[in-house]
Formats: structure tokens, C-alpha cells, sequence
């Protein structure tokens, strides 16, 4: 299962920088997408403040964990990165919605509005005697409402057109279209993995000439970084359920970036990547004992098995996220199709 060829385990090697390289370009960026989304529209109704507290706590077992755990000194700063991008956002939800930790859910405002429960002109002069004075403003009223003879002709319309200052200028803005949309999700994505790669290949050109065989540290569990690591799973994965319910209750994803949840699950994928992809270090370099290279590998992937569980787990919850982005979205289009055959 584990071959001594060096070739191989070079090549094991790559993949692995690669996918770590990978996932931490996408969890630089992953929080930027949806802050942005809220400074656009001013408002941070799309996402559930209990999914934010909850991915926060996540995010603070895991500093303690990985420090605990020792692992990668990269992995611990971007858990560091990651719990203050998880307070900005935070900030934004409070400053926007108030300090409040329930997600409210408002009715959607109706398209006609009272319009159609409300007389087009509407007096009180049917019910109620009028004096001299008003009996003068309301015969002036109704002489201003009068209608031309000339105007009942099929020929003549009623109401005169609009001179050409009085017709308000079109706004040039064009609403983005789905394929426009898709594009631009594929482009950032392509360009946030080539960036991870670059990064990798940059690290690659710097240690090509300054290898070094050391011994390997050997693997050894911290129960209390190991409980860390198991809690912060726990909450990854409890940190969607509120989301998914929100956007259950709205029946719709509105406010929600896309890409916030796409470079979520990329840097996850790749995260998973990175750990199985690991090739193990034998105590002789060149040379392992028959057993010993999947005695390490089992190892180290117990030791990060509380990781791997929240990132998997939590990119199947995702998917379900990307499900509802589907369905209520198509559900808006016909709606709005629906809308726009009322008013025609």
C-alpha cells in the first residue's frame, strides 16, 4: 500500500502541499465574499447569528486544539485568521439586526400592496353634509376633474403625452443573469486555486536547494488537544442547522453569498485531500520496515481524525445549503415570471 519508491512518494508529497496549498488560499478569502454581500445591501438578513456564535466557538477549540495537537504552525494562524473574520461578520449581523441572537424571520411584502382593498378616489363627501366653504373647494374639485368631450374619442387619448423633459431617463443597469453569475463564481474560484498552487510552487522553489533529512517527530495524541478537536467538529457541523432552518422558514437564500459557501467546501475538500494524501516518514529515510508506513499513516490520521470528521461533515451540510440555493432560487424566477404576467 505504501512503496518505498521515492518517485511515488514524491509525488504523494506534491499532491498534498498542493491541496493544503489549496485549502488555505480558499479559507483566506472565504469570509470576504459574504462581507462584502452585506456592505452591498446593507443588511444581514440572509445569514443566521447562531450559525456565526456557533461557528465561532468552533473556530476557538480549534486554535486550542491545534496548538494542543501541534500541528501545522500555518494551520494554527489561520485559526486565528479565521476567528477574527468570524467577529467582523458578527459585527456586521449586530450592527445591522441590533444585538439579538434569534433569527427573526419578516413576511415577505405583498406585491399589490392595499391597492386593491382601496377605492381609486376616496372622499367623505358621500356621507357627510358640507358647509358653504367646502361645498365651494369640493364644486372647484370636481370641475377639475371634468373630461373633455374631445377626449372620448378613440382617437384623442385621455391623458396628453408627456413632453420629452417630463420622461425620466432608464437606468442603464441591467440586472446579472444566472449564466453571468456562474461565470464570475468559476473565474474567482479558478483564480483563488491557481493562487494556492503558485503558493505551493513558490515554497517548492525556496526548499529545493535546502533539503534536509531530519529525523521525524513522532506522533503522539493530547487527549486534552484531542477533546478540543472533537468539540470543534461537533460545532462545525451544529453551525449549519441553524442556517439551513433559516433558510427553510424564508424559503429563500437571499442575502447568502454563494461563493462563501463554495470557497467553504473547496478548503475543506482540499483540506481532507491534504491529510490522506500524506506520505510517511519511516525512521530510516529510504527504507521502511514491512508494516511500518502503514502503521504511521493509520496514526496520523487517528491523531487528525477529529478534523477530517468536521470538514467532511460539514461539506455534506453544505451541499444541502447548495440544494436550497437551487430550489428557492428557481422558486423567485417563476414568481417573479408570475409578477411580471400580473402587471401585463
Amino acid at each position: 500500500m505504501f512503496p518505498p519508491q521515492q518517485g511515488i512518494s514524491l509525488d504523494i508529497e506534491a499532491l498534498s502541499g498542493i491541496c493544503g496549498s489549496i485549502s488555505i488560499a480558499c479559507w483566506v478569502v472565504v469570509f470576504s465574499p459574504q462581507i462584502i454581500e452585506n456592505f452591498r445591501r446593507g443588511s444581514a438578513e440572509g445569514l443566521s447569528v447562531v450559525f456565526i456564535v456557533v461557528w465561532l466557538a468552533g473556530d476557538v477549540f480549534n486554535i486550542l486544539g491545534a496548538i494542543l495537537q501541534r500541528v501545522l504552525p500555518t494551520m494554527i494562524i489561520l485559526a486565528i485568521y479565521y476567528t477574527l473574520a468570524d467577529i467582523v461578520l458578527l459585527g456586521q449581523v449586530f450592527y445591522y439586526r441590533g444585538f439579538t441572537l434569534t433569527d427573526k424571520v419578516k413576511p415577505k411584502p405583498s406585491s399589490n400592496g392595499d391597492a386593491e382593498t382601496r377605492p381609486l378616489l376616496q372622499t367623505d363627501s358621500a356621507t357627510q353634509p358640507h358647509t358653504g366653504a367646502e361645498s365651494t373647494s369640493i364644486s372647484q374639485w370636481q370641475r377639475h376633474l371634468s373630461v373633455d368631450g374631445t377626449h372620448l374619442s378613440p382617437a384623442t387619448p385621455l391623458i396628453d403625452p408627456p413632453k420629452a423633459n417630463e420622461i425620466p431617463a432608464i437606468s442603464s443597469a441591467r440586472p446579472t443573469s444566472a449564466l453571468q453569475t456562474t461565470l464570475w463564481n468559476a473565474f474567482a474560484i479558478l483564480l483563488v486555486c491557481a493562487a494556492g498552487v503558485f503558493g505551493w510552487w513558490i515554497g517548492q522553489q525556496r526548499t529545493r536547494h535546502h533539503v534536509k533529512q531530519d529525523e521525524p517527530e513522532p506522533l503522539e495524541f493530547d487527549i486534552l488537544g484531542q477533546v478540543f478537536g472533537y468539540l470543534c467538529a461537533v460545532l462545525y457541523l451544529g453551525s449549519r442547522v441553524p442556517q439551513l432552518l433559516l433558510n427553510y422558514k424564508r424559503k429563500s437564500t437571499e442575502g447568502v453569498s454563494l461563493l462563501f459557501f463554495l470557497f467553504a467546501c473547496i478548503g475543506n475538500l482540499t483540506y481532507d485531500m491534504s491529510i490522506f494524501a500524506y506520505s510517511p516518514v519511516c525512521h530510516k529515510p529510504g527504507h521502511c520496515a514491512p508494516g511500518e508506513a502503514k502503521t504511521l499513516y493509520l496514526r496520523y490520521i487517528a491523531v487528525n481524525a477529529s478534523w477530517i470528521a468536521g470538514s467532511l461533515g460539514t461539506l455534506l451540510l453544505d451541499m444541502a445549503i447548495f440544494v436550497q440555493f437551487f430550489l428557492y432560487t428557481k422558486d423567485e424566477e417563476e414568481d417573479n415570471e408570475v409578477a411580471v404576467v400580473d402587471e401585463d
